[in-house]
């Protein structure tokens, strides 16, 4: 199991990015949470095995229709347990 910070910058407020990661995450089975940060962009806190937070974070340099990535900042966490992934306010 592996914890991620990320750090989404860009045109990722109003497209419906925190729902679409919140989504993505639950379909693979990746626990955290998902929140917008004051004065723009998009954090989260993603834990699972490598290969699904990889799938997710491959989706979330993406993002949904109408969004615009510009980039991601990570770093590594000691994981935590979390048991499901919502999006905080």
């Amino acid at each position: 199991m592996i914890a991620v910070h990320v750090r989404v910058s860009g045109r990722v407020e109003g497209v419906y990015y925190r729902a679409f990661t919140r989504d993505k995450a639950i379909a693979l089975g990746v626990k955290g949470w998902v929140r917008n940060v004051p004065g723009g962009g998009v954090e989260a806190v993603l834990e699972g095995d490598r290969k699904t937070v990889g799938e997710l974070l491959k989706a979330m340099k993406t993002g949904p229709t109408g969004a615009i990535v510009l980039g991601m900042e990570l770093s590594e966490l000691e994981a935590r347990g979390y048991e499901d992934f919502e999006i905080e306010y």
